[in-house]
């Protein structure tokens, strides 16, 4: 298989489905899902949330010319804002030759926190747990033997004393390797099993009992060489890293171009059905780890004015539990991407994070970010200024020959092709 495909935007989106399912063997009925003929329904989602009145689709677009650690992927992207897919998918086309995207990962732990308060000696009351140590994981794994039966399970305590307002409390940290889930709900039914014991142990009240979405022992790293994307023009190579060291050093411009890096990411997390908001809150806490926030990718320079990338951030994504298998569009989501494992979904969700950071310094050094984002905007905006789906492409086209985009310059065209 391979995902190097010439002109795929150009492609219809059946042609497009018909290119990934060449190689994926889906079947009509996954087809039609995909395509949005059948497969959610209300009473689908009735079952996934409360108070249920419909339900928002969001579109779907795959990212192609993704290689990952040696492997060709077609990506699937859910999100509704213009210009990430194709942005994505042309970053990734630089880095194919040269080897693609190469991903590490430090292993599927998370941490399940448990808050002691009102303690007499909170010192004492930390080596106590510790003291203890193994009687609580051993409670905590009685919680889910599957899990354990997997090679997961509580693995080990991270026991802290923290100064608050008005007293010393004690925050328990149960280690659990969650395997290929993403482990919130693992993690939290142990955290409150164990409290019993732990205010037992220690003396106090146990106050929180819940995991922490900043998941710094569940890090994914990707790193990829990228051709020139200048052909040799110093000033804008210059100008490409020196946006990325101003993402170094001031947290107004890093939380922008964190949010390019979350474009890509949140989308893939989205589409395969994964916590969006834990994967973000982790990120961006982790983006702020030494102090200061600050980019989750450095860049530097490489031979022949190749530019080399790398990510790092905390990626708790699964391929078990939640709307990962509820609902049917994540479930061949899961299927376009060939992933078995949890570890092998979050190295192509950073190296997709990394590719849209790439084309967002590459558009700011060069023409700038709003060119092509408007352009790929322009059918929305003609929609909005009311031009029927036959003039559309019409309106586009001309939007481009004169290259304005605004919404006012659109309108002006639809008015003109109504006369």
């Amino acid at each position: 298989m391979t995902s190097y495909i010439s002109g795929f935007y150009k492609l219809s989106p059946e042609q497009r489905l018909d290119k990934v399912t060449e190689h994926l063997e889906l079947s009509d009925d996954e087809k039609k899902i995909l395509k949005g003929e059948h497969g959610f329904t209300t009473e689908d989602a009735d079952r996934m949330i409360e108070n249920v009145i419909g339900y928002l689709p969001i579109p779907l677009g795959v990212a192609a010319n993704f290689k990952v650690d040696g492997e060709d992927v077609f990506v699937p992207m859910a999100t509704e804002e213009p210009s990430v897919v194709a942005a994505a998918s042309h970053a990734a086309k630089l880095a194919y030759n040269t080897g693609g995207f190469t991903t590490s990962y430090s292993g599927s732990i998370m941490r399940g926190q448990v808050q002691i308060t009102n303690l007499k000696d909170p010192y004492g009351a930390l080596a106590r747990i510790y003291e203890n140590k193994d009687a609580i994981l051993r409670l905590c794994n009685e919680q889910d033997q599957t899990l354990v039966l997997f090679g997961g399970g509580a693995k080990d305590l991270d026991v802290h004393v923290i100064q608050g307002e008005d007293e010393k409390m004690v925050v328990v940290h149960l280690l659990v390797d969650t395997k290929d889930a993403m482990g919130a709900n693992a993690v939290n039914t142990m955290a409150e099993a164990v409290s019993p014991l732990i205010e037992n142990i220690t003396g106090g009240q146990v106050v929180l009992r819940i995991l922490s979405n900043l998941a710094d022992q569940r890090i994914v790293r990707a790193r990829a060489v990228f051709e020139d994307p200048f052909a040799g023009d110093q000033e804008a190579i210059n100008k490409f890293m020196k946006a990325h060291q101003l993402a170094i050093a001031d947290p107004y411009r890093a939380a922008t171009h964190n949010k390019g890096i979350m474009n890509g990411i949140s989308a893939v997390v989205l589409a395969t059905g994964n916590d969006t908001r834990a994967v973000e809150a982790g990120a961006h806490a982790y983006a702020s780890i030494t102090g200061r926030y600050r980019s989750l990718t450095q860049w530097e320079l490489g031979e022949d004015n190749s530019i080399i990338g790398t990510i790092e951030l905390p990626l708790a994504a699964g391929l078990i539990g939640g709307a990962t298998q509820s609902h049917p569009v994540a479930r061949l989501a899961t299927k376009i991407l060939q992933v078995k494992k949890a570890e092998k979904l979050a190295g192509i969700i950073a190296a997709t994070g990394l590719a849209q950071n790439f084309a967002g310094l590459k558009a700011l050094a060069g023409e700038g970010i709003q060119k092509g984002h408007m352009k790929l905007h322009a059918r929305n905006m003609a929609s909005m200024a009311g031009a029927r789906d036959d003039q559309i492409d019409q309106v586009v086209r001309l939007a481009a020959e004169q290259e304005k985009f605004s919404f006012d310059a659109i309108k002006q065209i639809v008015q003109k092709l109504e006369k």
